[in-house]
């Protein structure tokens, strides 16, 4: 008879610890600010958006109503049309599947030439060290929308090459990130201990510098992600970004300014848009960034 005893205490017990797990949780979802709330509210809508977009909309993003330009915000259309009568809610939600995909994108391309860039200015021979080096300056000194503007009027207007551009746009300065991170992780006492402790040269760059030093990139990230958004808005904005009838953000922005004064909302709509994911991005990860320094204080 104690078997059974012995398993339905154990299996108690298990409850017990998962509720307090689950509870837990819901105690530190409760302590989270008011604005870090609002920024993942606007990121899974924003995702939501990108995944299923016709499951928010009633229309189509190309279907037009010459009957109905220039409409303002009404029951029908939520945020008014266009000046040949699209829905301007409905172009909003289908354009943030390439806003988000692009800053998406962008940031992984950054991050894939950043980190060997990066290692080459701090792990190379000197010669290498110091080429490196000032490549990575010689690409910090411009801007970074001028180095996405060269970069797309050589590789072409498509949502592709956008990310592309911005991506080598941004990749100078996490480079620059991580050949510091490098640098500082090989002077730590804990590879000097591997090196006493005769593991190859090898094993020291993969189990402890290249984690170590890729790791601040982690939080950086999501700031990336929304500077990236900004940046590819601002290149269609600018005419080199996504072509039209594309409903993505900044081609939005660039429709809309030839309507400025007599429909704002066309520029203020997608801006809007624009302005409110970056923020909610770099709020996000800023905070993880903040508590994950917190902890290790």
């Amino acid at each position: 008879m104690s078997a059974p005893y012995i398993d339905t205490a154990s299996a108690a017990s298990a409850r017990r610890a998962t509720w307090r797990s689950v509870d837990v949780f819901l105690r530190a979802l409760r302590r989270l600010p008011l604005l870090v709330w609002l920024s993942v509210a606007a990121i899974v809508l924003t995702s939501w958006a990108s995944i299923a977009p016709a499951t928010l909309v009633r229309y189509s993003p190309l279907d037009t109503d010459l009957l109905n330009t220039l409409a303002p915000f009404s029951t029908q259309h939520w945020l008014g049309t266009d000046e040949i009568g699209r829905d301007l809610y409905t172009r909003l939600v289908y354009g943030a599947r390439e806003s988000f995909l692009i800053g998406i994108l962008a940031m992984v391309i950054a991050i894939a030439l950043a980190a060997p860039l990066g290692f080459l200015a701090s792990l190379s021979n000197p010669i290498g060290r110091a080429a490196a080096d000032r490549f990575i300056e010689v690409m910090l000194s411009f801007p970074t929308l001028l180095v996405a503007l060269l970069f797309v009027t050589i590789l072409g207007q498509s949502p592709f090459n956008v990310a592309v551009a911005v991506g080598i746009g941004a990749a100078p300065g996490y480079a620059r990130l991580v050949r510091g991170q490098t640098l500082l992780v090989r002077g730590s006492a804990y590879v000097e201990a591997a090196i006493a402790l005769g593991h190859s040269r090898g094993r020291i760059l993969w189990q402890h510098v290249i984690p170590n030093a890729i790791r601040p990139l982690i939080p950086v990230t999501g700031l990336g992600i929304g500077k990236a958004i900004v940046w590819s808005s601002s290149l269609s904005y600018l005419g080199l970004g996504v072509k039209p009838p594309s409903s993505e953000w900044g081609a939005l922005l660039a429709a809309g300014k030839a309507q400025l004064l007599e429909a704002p909302s066309l520029i203020v709509v997608p801006g809007t848009a624009v302005v409110l994911v970056a923020l909610s991005f770099s709020t996000l990860f800023s905070y993880v960034q903040a508590r994950a320094e917190g902890a290790k204080t």
